[in-house]
């Protein structure tokens, strides 16, 4: 399995779309597994979905007040922020079947992420939490108490990828830009229901929850660790207008 750590800083719309091309390539035979492992800028990542809610124009206007740039999520589900102290995953492997293997991959990938977070010492379970954002089954919480993670899942034909986001610090900043965001769409939101590896272990830098992800991974997988090709950094450049909002 490739490992790729890479990201286009400074283009939300761009990062988003390198993931989408890794998928793409993947599933034409063109690349082999990957799993995609980073740090992003502060963005508010929104569904197809929630495209569709009455409140959207109020919503992505809250993101930008709140200091994140709105985009296009790969996955589905409800919007989901992704900030300077959290980190980004996203795991692209060829599937057969558009549909078969769905909560198989999820609970694969809870698994590994569950792994991982208890390896740091935090008592980290699967399972939503009540009032949660971008409610799933296979969150990963802190003792049934905070969210800590959240994974989603795009399947396309020829591949699937499932991917997220790691809390690792800065619970408050997710709270207090998801809540008039949350707001504006009509759903329903607890800010005391999210939380970071920071605020369970006292301390914790990104490169420790790489860390502790990638041995995870490492424990079941070969992983090289490897550069976006030429072929899908053109990929991405011409489909980030496509996860790009305005």
């Amino acid at each position: 399995m490739r490992l790729i750590e890479a990201r286009c800083a400074g283009d939300p719309a761009l990062d988003t779309a390198l993931s989408r091309a890794l998928l793409e390539r993947v599933a034409g035979g063109h690349h082999p597994e990957v799993l995609r492992l980073h740090r992003t800028d502060d963005v508010m990542a929104f569904s197809v979905l929630d495209r569709t809610r009455p409140g959207f124009a109020d919503a992505t206007a809250a993101a930008r007040k709140a200091g994140f740039r709105p985009v296009i999520r790969l996955a589905g589900g409800r919007a989901a922020v992704f900030h300077t102290h959290t980190l980004a995953f996203g795991w692209s492997r060829p599937t057969a079947e558009l549909r078969a293997g769905i909560h198989e991959r999820f609970r694969e990938m809870s698994e590994l992420l569950r792994t991982a977070i208890a390896a740091l010492g935090v008592d980290a379970r699967i399972g939503e939490v009540p009032g949660e954002y971008c409610p799933g089954e296979y969150s990963i919480n802190a003792g049934g108490r905070v969210k800590l993670a959240g994974i989603g899942q795009r399947v396309i034909r020829g591949a699937a990828h499932v991917g997220g986001v790691i809390v690792v610090a800065g619970a408050k900043r997710v709270s207090e830009g998801i809540e008039p965001v949350y707001r504006a769409l009509d759903y329903p939101f607890e800010t005391a229901s999210v939380g970071s590896l920071e605020d369970e272990l006292g301390s914790c830098r990104l490169d420790e929850a790489a860390g502790a992800v990638r041995e995870a991974f490492a424990a079941r997988f070969d992983l090289d660790d490897a550069e976006p090709d030429d072929e899908t950094r053109a990929l991405a450049r011409e489909l980030a207008d496509q996860h790009r909002l305005s």
